[in-house]
């Protein structure tokens, strides 16, 4: 587990890849948004897609704002509610 990104509105947690773990075997991503206090964990092909976005966000050296509007992206899947965190 390893947080990868903090702002005032989202924080990201990368889980590494668990062979071990059907949910896991390609890795996972808990993202948190922080003012809507709710989250949600993408593992598998969804997984997949995320990390090669990001990895092409981080390319073109985005702003904190920037990286924060990519991540509203994924505010449709934020069903959980955050309870402790």
């Amino acid at each position: 587990m390893n947080l990868i990104y903090n702002s005032e509105q989202y924080s990201v947690v990368e889980f590494g890849a668990d062979r071990d773990l059907e949910a896991l075997r390609f890795g996972g991503y808990e993202i948190v948004d922080k003012s809507g206090k709710r989250e949600t964990f993408i593992a598998g092909e969804l997984a997949q897609n995320f990390r090669r976005d990001v990895s092409e966000l981080i390319a073109s050296e985005p702003s904190m704002e920037e990286i924060d509007e990519f991540l509203g992206n994924y505010d449709t899947l934020m069903s959980q509610p955050v309870l402790l965190h």
